[in-house]
């Protein structure tokens, strides 16, 4: 089908600009490169798209600033240099921006941020507000304060996670590279470029395993990993190289640039979509073969299909549930703590207020709050 006809009725745009897209082979900004970028990103919010950019480079920045010419590879060492970076960086945006009469506001993100319902509606708000004002939020993760616990890990998923958050009709993926191939292109003469993906099936995601540059986190299997979660709110994605100065006109021109990953018809609702894709996991319940029956088939957990509980977790937190086979099978927000949950698990709903002296819920889970895998 035409490009102009799939994505004509983009409004709301994300573009993820990656490490190498930034910044030389040296680790220093490429201050060229970015400056066409945001002549064009200005280009289109003049023409009436919404634009949030979700940017890389904060490493990659502080390792030029400090001559550093390999990655760091200590949480430590990631994040001091991360801090240095992020400030070199958004000052280039501010002052490229400010050339085209553009504000832009700083947003820092961590997967606690996105993993708490109330933070994520926070950050979700601030967005809203930021783009009914006409301000670009430039969005990255925030380096200087990561653990392993709180790390998303890469942009790319970064991306997607925000394009969900902000109910975005187009994620654009800039890279050093052209968009999906057949088999890397770098090693096999053969490989084809994919213009369209319908699907994200297992032969796709097989062709994304490989590694990135040598400045960046992610290669093509986390782009794959973020079309997954884009394209199942229904979101479709974009995967070209950044390179081409002018490239994000040409996919809003409907040129056929890269490779487009189209939107699932059938997509979750914004609540079991953040269950599934970003909340935190606090723990874990196990359940009987008719209780998973049930909840594939869309109903809620009740306490008789619980089998085990693992961790502990207070009401409204999210969990895992699995299977007896311990396959996951879905997440889900309790109803119950983790201890009222051992008191119940196995009984009847209508034992639940004799045992704990108290029933506000028939069900551990309702069908609700439930995001099957």
């Amino acid at each position: 089908m035409d490009r102009k006809i799939l994505l004509k009725n983009v409004k709301r745009v994300v573009i993820k600009i990656g490490t190498s897209t930034l910044t030389h082979e040296n680790g220093f900004l490429n201050i060229n490169k970015i400056e066409k970028l945001v002549r064009n990103i200005s280009h289109i919010q003049n023409l009436g798209y919404e634009v949030i950019v979700v940017s890389s480079g904060a490493v990659g920045a502080g390792m030029g600033r400090l001559d550093l010419k390999e990655r760091p590879k200590t949480i430590p060492e990631k994040q001091a240099i991360a801090a240095v970076g992020q400030v070199a960086l958004i000052h280039l945006y501010q002052k490229l921006f400010f050339e085209y009469n553009k504000n832009i506001a700083q947003l820092l993100l961590t997967g606690e941020d996105l993993g708490d319902r109330q933070r994520f509606l926070n950050a979700r708000n601030a967005c809203f507000e930021l783009i009914n004002k006409n301000i670009i939020p430039i969005i990255n993760e925030n380096d200087s304060v990561l653990t392993e616990e709180i790390k998303i890990g890469d942009n790319d998923t970064l991306s997607a996670l925000v394009s969900s958050l902000i109910d975005a009709d187009l994620l654009i993926i800039l890279s050093d590279i052209d968009g999906l191939y057949t088999a890397d292109p770098r090693k096999d003469p053969e490989a084809k470029l994919i213009s369209t993906v319908e699907e994200v099936t297992q032969e796709i995601k097989d062709m994304g395993k490989g590694a990135g540059s040598n400045l960046g986190t992610g290669g093509m299997s986390t782009k794959i990993r973020a079309a997954e979660i884009t394209v199942s709110k229904g979101i479709s994605m974009l995967i070209a190289n950044g390179e081409n100065p002018n490239v994000i006109v040409d996919i809003l021109e409907g040129k056929e640039v890269g490779t487009l990953f189209l939107a699932n018809n059938k997509t979750e609702n914004s609540k079991k979509h953040w269950i599934k894709y970003n909340s935190s996991k606090h723990g874990k319940i196990i359940v009987d073969k008719g209780a998973e029956e049930a909840i594939k088939s869309g109903k809620s957990l009740l306490p008789k299909g619980v089998v085990k509980v693992v961790g502990d977790f207070i009401k409204g937190e999210v969990i895992s549930i699995y299977s007896i086979e311990n396959k996951e099978i879905g997440k889900g927000i309790v109803n119950y703590s983790s201890s009222e949950i051992n008191l119940i698990k196995g009984c009847h709903s209508n034992k639940i207020e004799k045992i704990l002296k108290y029933q506000e819920y028939s069900e551990v889970i309702h069908s609700n709050n439930i995001s099957r895998e």
